[in-house]
């Protein structure tokens, strides 16, 4: 891996999203279209969606960032499907949240929530609803410096169909990161000179993270109310930049976790040399991600695309940039923004749900998916690579 190549990608997502919020203007009441507070698309899944957050505290190891801190804390968002919506969304971020991610950009001129006025489509503490054992779960990691809301479009749309869905705080590797009491915990780990100890460190830390959440939402003392809805037999992971990469390691670390999907990020700890035998999508930019290119991070995915052994993809998007996976592109196209993508942040974001929903159905609901058999007409921004002749098609 290459980690300035990693370090470069990182400090352009933050960017754009700074420069979306800085020419953004006050928050309107929210509404279902432009000109007004920013908002997420509606899921496309016939459930309703409910969501709640969840403060874990792992005693059995100390934070790897926070120097004395004998224990890890986590703040985790659920999203699943709900039969008794209460009419109250929730909230994106906190306020508190979005004034520090704007400080952390040196923005002024706009209102210090502005964040936390983006209008989301699930239900603060709606009653979760499914059959004992019925529903897949799916653990969602961000990228580095960014908070675990920046996932909510994609985590909101699986739960529409069906799917548990938990995005994971990872303490201290984000500007701000708000537990129930009001602490509130910056990003120290952006403090830590970025070699590639520390990025190895990172992806480490987070399979730490995953395996410890598994447990609280698995286990025989589960910390959710609705844990009982969970198949512990159907586990994925999907993670966007270091998240990605850290999907790999904790496929490594965990049995449990049956099937992973990297998404536009270079993979840090390669797979070991006996492989991994469980099902695999890399889904990443064309411009950064074909092979055969020769850049830093996709001669990672070259490396471990020779160790999956089991069902794997290769899928490329023409036209996307880093943001364009996540609710950052969304935004700031909203605020008329231009990140330099070439493929509208929308049809990213249906791309993105879509390909991340035919995954999961095909591994974890055991349903036939053909859109994973070859490029499609309907999305034929998308191309399925093959290493062996570095061709896209």
């Amino acid at each position: 891996m290459n980690p300035a190549l990693l370090r470069r990608g990182l400090t352009v997502a933050t960017a754009l999203l700074t420069l979306a919020v800085g020419l953004g203007g006050p928050p309107a009441v929210a509404a279902d279209g432009p000109g007004s507070a920013p908002y997420l698309p509606r899921p496309t899944g016939p459930d309703a969606v409910g969501t709640t957050s969840l403060h874990l505290t792992d005693d059995s190891r100390p934070d790897p960032w926070a120097s004395g801190v004998d224990a890890r804390e986590l703040m985790v968002s659920l999203w699943y499907p709900t039969a008794s919506p209460n009419g109250r969304r929730a909230q994106y971020m906190t306020a508190t949240e979005s004034e520090l991610l704007l400080g952390e950009g040196g923005i002024t001129g706009v209102p210090s929530d502005v964040l936390s006025t983006t209008r989301t489509n699930a239900f603060a503490g709606a009653r979760p609803a499914g059959h004992a054992r019925g529903l897949p779960l799916v653990v969602l990691s961000p990228g580095f410096t960014k908070p675990r809301a920046t996932l909510t479009t994609l985590a909101e749309d699986l739960a529409s169909h069906g799917y548990v869905v938990a995005a994971i705080d990872h303490t201290y590797e984000s500007p701000a990161t708000t537990f129930p009491d009001g602490r509130v915990a910056t990003c120290t780990a952006c403090e830590v000179p970025h070699d590639e100890a520390f990025w190895n460190r990172l992806v480490t830390g987070r399979a730490a993270d995953v395996s410890f959440v598994l447990d609280e939402l698995t286990g025989a003392h589960a910390k959710w109310g609705g844990a009982g809805l969970i198949d512990p037999s159907r586990i994925a992971m999907a993670g966007h930049s270091v998240g990605g990469a850290s999907a790999v390691t904790s496929m490594v670390a965990d049995s449990r976790v049956r099937a992973g999907i990297d998404i536009d990020g270079a993979t840090q700890i390669p797979l070991p040399e006996g492989g991994s035998s469980r099902p695999f999508l890399f889904l990443g930019r064309q411009a950064q991600y074909s092979p055969g290119s020769g850049g830093g991070a996709v001669a990672t995915w070259e490396r471990d695309w020779q160790r999956l052994t089991g069902w794997k993809r290769w899928l490329v998007v023409e036209g996307a940039e880093h943001a364009s996976f996540t609710d950052v592109g969304l935004l700031a196209e909203q605020l008329g923004i231009d990140i330099g993508a070439g493929l509208p942040a929308t049809r990213a974001a249906e791309i993105v749900r879509r390909y991340t929903r035919a995954f999961l159905d095909l591994h974890l609901g055991h349903r036939p998916q053909p859109l994973l058999d070859k490029p499609s007409m309907r999305y034929p921004q998308v191309h399925f690579c093959i290493p062996r002749t570095s061709t896209c098609v």
